[in-house]
Parts: structure tokens; sequence; C-alpha cells
């Protein structure tokens, strides 16, 4: 892979991105690349409410003391306006169904990853929960086959992130194997506690990917996808975002008209396959 040159440690907000690739493996990937760029007035009011929560100075590396530092929600318009371009709306319709979502009003949490020696100790295999969340246990809460609150999962790369940046490691293909074992506990679905315990998240034969790219890159998952952390081994802090796409209306396996999304496609293969 080529070496891309870091003008500066500071992250640059997301531009308008472009599909690359389908969800039928469980993730797409629009890239700012080629595309409309933002005002460049946006970047930098983002880049200086992030860093300012962070508490960390970007020119001083010695203030870099945690290996991550996570922040949220931002509801400022800047980010607001990251998370609803046009392109992304275009995306969310594609892969989630006209009509069927809802605009973003914040950016989520943003786990910034520092580079550190130290083991950030938030790497495990996971895919995220979507209800249930009322509970202070995070191993209580829930997904069931439907996706009962969430329609995708979004990874917004807000600085350029290489293999050494600390870049969201993914499981392609794993949301089949989820979905075939959520199947088998209905509508109530399966705490995070039980998906640890039943050893479903290792799925160690699927084909390892790294959520690299530019910053502007956006990464449109499927729900059930299985992915994790990684320490960073690099040399500038990488900053993203991790959003869900909240649904308008519950995802169906079933639908008289046949108008499924992508997202459900896949469910009912991989239901269907297994």
């Amino acid at each position: 892979m080529t070496k891309r040159r870091r003008p500066s440690q500071r992250p640059r907000g997301c531009g308008t991105p472009c599909l690359t690739s389908a969800i039928s493996n469980g993730l797409s990937n629009r890239d700012s690349s080629g595309s409309m760029a933002p005002s460049p007035a946006r970047p930098r009011r983002r880049d200086a409410i992030l860093w300012r929560h962070t508490g960390c100075d970007p020119d001083d590396p010695t203030t870099w003391t945690q290996p991550v530092i996570r922040l949220g929600l931002f509801a400022d318009a800047p980010f607001v306006e990251a998370a609803n371009t046009k392109a992304l709306r275009e995306a969310f319709d594609q892969l989630v169904g006209r009509g069927r979502w809802l605009p973003r009003k914040n950016l989520g949490t943003f786990p910034v990853r520092f580079p550190s020696p130290t083991d950030p100790g938030d790497t495990g295999w996971h895919v995220d929960a979507s209800f249930g969340t009322e509970d202070p246990d995070f191993l209580s809460w829930r997904v069931n086959v439907t996706s009962k609150g969430r329609a995708l999962l979004m990874l917004f790369l807000f600085s350029d992130v290489g293999p050494d940046d600390a870049p969201t490691r993914i499981r392609v293909g794993s949301h089949l194997e989820i979905a075939r074992v959520l199947a088998r506990a209905g509508d109530e679905g399966l705490s995070l506690r039980e998906l640890v315990a039943s050893g479903v998240l290792e799925t160690a034969g699927s084909r390892e990917a790294l959520a690299t790219g530019d910053a502007g890159t956006v990464y449109l998952c499927h729900p059930f996808l299985v992915h994790a952390a990684q320490p960073h081994r690099g040399a500038h802090p990488r900053f993203m975002a991790q959003p869900p796409l909240l649904p308008a209306e519950p995802l169906a396996l079933i639908r008289a008209d046949g108008e499924y999304s992508p997202v459900e496609q896949a469910i009912r293969r991989a239901l269907t396959v297994g």
C-alpha cells in the first residue's frame, strides 16, 4: 500500500463521498476522493472543536497521555452537515430504503485513539447493540434478527487512517453468521453477554479487513458486522465517529410487496443459506 503524505496531524472534516463497494459483504465504503470538497472553514471548525474537547495539544505529543479518549455527542452544525450530505442520504436510501431511516442529529461517539504503548482495553470483537441500552450494564444491551433500533453501523473518518493508525478491524461476511444465531433467539434477541458466551463473535473463518482511508471516508456497514478496535501504532491521532443510522421503521424480513432493502436481503440470504 502506498504511504500517504501527512501534511498535518490535525483531523480533516468529512467531505462529500462516493459509493465504491456493495453491502453484500457487510460494508460499503464512501470515499471523499474525486468528489466535491467542503468549505475549508467547516473542517477547521470541526478540528478545533474536537481537539478542544480532548484536552490535548495537537502540536505537543507529550499531552497525548491516554491511548483512547471518548468524545460526543457533537450536534454542532458542521458535524450534523457531515452526517447528512446529499451523497450519504442517497446511500442511505439505496441501502436501507427511501423513507425507512432517520436523519442524524449528531455524530454519536468519537473514540479518539492516540499513539501509545498502553493497551486501550477495548479491543475485543463485538457487534453494536441497538436496544435495551437504558440498562447501565452494557453487556445486557441487546440485538435481534431485525436489528431493532439500528439500520446501519457507520464509521466516519475525520483524519487520514492507515494500517498503523488504529483502523477498525472488520470481519468481512460475519454479519451472515450473526443473523443466523439471532434468528434462533426470536424478537427478544440476545444480549452482548450471551453473544460473547456463544462464541459466535470469534467468526475466525471470516476474512479480516481494515477501515482505512483518507479523512472524509465513511464506511456504511451492515448492523450485524463483527468488528474490533486495536492499539494505535502510528504517529498521529485517529479521529473517527461511529454513529448508528436509526430506522424510521423496523426492518422487515417478510414484505408483501417484496421491496426488500439490501440490509434486509443480506439477512434473508443468511437465513436461507444457513
